[in-house]
């Protein structure tokens, strides 16, 4: 890896703070365009997603659901199967080798291969003046991108300082399993976390204020929550958390209602905080919002006309994949004068629980909050062939769409694999498809895919009076 980490060797065109994925995105957009580039980085490469978010998780999630399909083999006649952990230190040492090939391949090797970004190992701040310095001296560019993404939130609960919690970070990197565990937060990082861990055969209690997926649509929520609680996950909705302290050898969650809920391990699972501390961002002119976001207009500029930022950091749409797409904005914006514009009208997300939760545009509430006239189709996987083939009709999904015109407006979807069926939704509302126009649509019989056409004919249909492939 390069390493040109001396002053001396600007200046810069722009320089790039946070070599996570965001900021990989951003130095080579920016130095593919010509423009001579610092992408400067403090300690492993790569950020949340290969190191300790979506491949660490995904990789652990896909290793317990082995586990599940083993158990649910019975419901065809005349299968039985077995699966168990044997060596669950294997299992996160294999999850940690998979972690450092993608790290590697994807962001260490990657550097050489752009000759004119320069990797810069140390910590960047902004002096008194609003000056950039790294590690205490001045680093001289023209422009400057602020990509230092995020960090697990800790909630301000008395007693929480006193005793060993973990996080989305810490758990995965678990070796053996506590006999039981507080989930604290049922989004969609509490949600993948609990359904790892009780698969694995720990006893999950979840516990939330708001439900779990509170932003998703109440149809989905509900399903998930049941199909949850029938593998054993215990949900608790709580109106406040009083205090936390050490039982013997547990932790005790004292809730507002008087509850103690107590577990061998306590997982924090309450969202993630923008790393903009620490940057002295007011001496350069920044404005943060009161979460901790770095305020970016449309084209991800911030409140200093010469610093822009994307990803995480940001505080919105904490994907990895809008983390690259507003990088590249950013980058293009900063170094070719050029005005693109951050679009997340057909963003897709994707909770990788199972049955899987997806989505893409707006719920049903946004929709009327837009001032929409809104009519919508809710269709239960057991009108989709796909579903009953393979026995497992868990899952529904939900159709928006403007009254008048007929246009689609969201779709949301819980169904095994069912994230692979989200796009295909994008699409369609990124296209301006009506639900008729969709319900049109050719797709492949048997595939759960198709339950997005079968959900657009249901605005007007019956599809249980249809034959199978009449639509």
């Amino acid at each position: 890896m390069k390493d040109s980490s001396s002053p001396q060797n600007g200046p810069y065109d722009l320089a790039v703070i946070g070599a996570g994925s965001a900021g990989f995105s951003a130095a080579i957009t920016a130095g593919e365009t010509g423009a001579r580039v610092a992408l400067i980085g403090a300690g492993t490469i790569g950020g949340t997603c290969v190191n300790v978010g979506c491949v660490p998780s995904k990789a652990l999630i896909r290793a317990v659901e082995s586990l599940h399909h083993a158990r649910a083999a019975g419901r065809f006649d005349g299968i039985e199967a077995e699966a168990r952990v044997t060596d669950w230190a294997a299992t996160v040492a294999q999850k940690q080798a998979l972690v450092e090939e993608l790290r590697q391949a994807k962001y260490a090797d990657v550097l050489p291969r752009h000759e004119n970004v320069a990797y810069v190992e140390g910590r960047a701040t902004f002096d008194d003046e609003g000056k950039l310095t790294v590690d205490g001296s001045l680093f001289p560019a023209g422009k400057f991108i602020i990509a230092t993404g995020s960090r697990p939130h800790v909630p301000a609960i008395p007693g929480i300082e006193e005793v060993d919690t973990l996080d989305s970070t810490s758990a995965l990197e678990l070796t053996a399993f506590p006999s039981s565990m507080l989930v604290l937060g049922a989004g969609y990082i509490g949600v993948e976390l609990a359904q790892l861990f009780a698969r694995a055969g720990v006893e999950v209690t979840l516990v939330s204020r708001r439900g779990v997926l509170p932003e998703a649509e109440p149809e989905v929520s509900a399903a998930l929550e049941g199909y949850l609680a029938d593998e054993g996950i215990r949900l608790v909705r709580a109106k406040g958390y009083d205090r936390i302290s050490k039982q013997g050898a547990a932790i005790a969650l004292n809730l507002s209602d008087d509850q103690v809920l107590t577990a061998e391990r306590l997982v924090l699972a309450t969202g993630r905080v923008p790393n903009s501390d620490g940057l002295n961002l007011a001496a350069a002119g920044i404005t943060v919002g009161a979460r901790g976001g770095i305020e970016t207009n449309p084209h991800m500029r911030t409140t200093n006309p010469n610093i822009w930022a994307a990803g995480d950091v940001t505080g919105r749409d904490q994907f990895v994949y809008m983390a690259a797409y507003g990088a590249k904005i950013a980058a293009r914006n900063a170094v070719a004068d050029e005005t693109r514009t951050y679009d997340n009208a057909t963003m897709p997300w994707v909770v990788f629980s199972d049955p899987q939760v997806a989505g893409v545009g707006l719920s049903e509430a946004q929709a009327r909050a837009a001032g929409h006239e809104v009519v919508t189709s809710i269709l239960p996987l057991d009108a989709v062939p796909r579903a009953l083939a393979a026995l497992d009709t868990r899952g529904v999904i939900k159709l928006v769409a403007e009254a008048g015109s007929k246009r689609l407006l969201g779709a949301q979807i819980i169904a095994p694999e069912g994230a692979d069926s989200i796009q295909t939704a994008a699409m369609a509302l990124k296209a301006g498809l009506t639900y008729e126009e969709l319900g049109d649509t050719i797709m492949p019989y048997l595939t759960t895919v198709e339950a997005l056409k079968l959900a657009a004919q249901t605005f007007e249909k019956d599809v249980a009076a249809l034959s199978c492939c009449a639509g």
